[in-house]
């Protein structure tokens, strides 16, 4: 078995996705992994919306398009977007959906689902139509889009690791 740090090395973005659906049991797992991510003052400021109906997640990627000026997909394809929002009110919000994105990253990685972050949550979930999709889940209208972690089975090869940049740590 490796190690967690190995597989925190080997973790690469997956922007090309198979259109099979990833398994009940690794969507659980992943989702474990995000809701045991460390929070300030442990308050579990972050919720997860799980979206896998292919219809959702297309109106979700038009959003986030218009955002971003462009036509693409900005989820490429994946079947499944897991969307971080958090409570406002707690001052580690940002720091602490962060953290809940980057343990379900490395852990999709570390049971062979493909993911990356994408960006524009926050401007998402600040517009009426994202503030209406939060009335119809359930969450209070002043949560924050922190990220959303998009996931599947990766469709061609893992890319390399860029190198690190040689100041990347400085002792003091």
């Amino acid at each position: 078995m490796k190690s967690t740090v190995q597989d925190l090395i080997e973790r690469r973005s997956c922007r090309s996705y198979k259109k099979d659906q990833i398994t009940e049991e690794e969507l659980y797992s992943i989702l474990c992994a995000g809701i045991y991510a460390p929070t300030g003052m442990g308050k579990q400021s972050p919720v997860i919306v799980v979206m896998q109906d292919p219809e959702d997640i297309a109106a979700l990627s038009k959003m986030n398009a218009d955002i971003m000026g462009v036509s693409t997909d900005p989820f490429y394809g994946a079947p499944t977007v897991l969307i971080v929002l958090a409570n406002p009110d707690l001052p580690t919000h940002v720091e602490d959906g962060s953290l809940v994105i980057g343990n379900m990253l490395n852990a999709a990685s570390s049971i062979g689902v493909g993911s990356c972050w994408i960006h524009r949550a926050r401007q998402e979930f600040e517009s009426e139509e994202g503030k209406a999709l939060l009335r119809k889940w359930g969450v209070p209208e002043n949560y924050v889009g922190i990220g959303h972690c998009i996931l599947g089975y990766r469709d061609g090869e893992k890319q390399a690791a860029a190198p690190r940049k040689e100041d990347y740590i400085i002792r003091a």
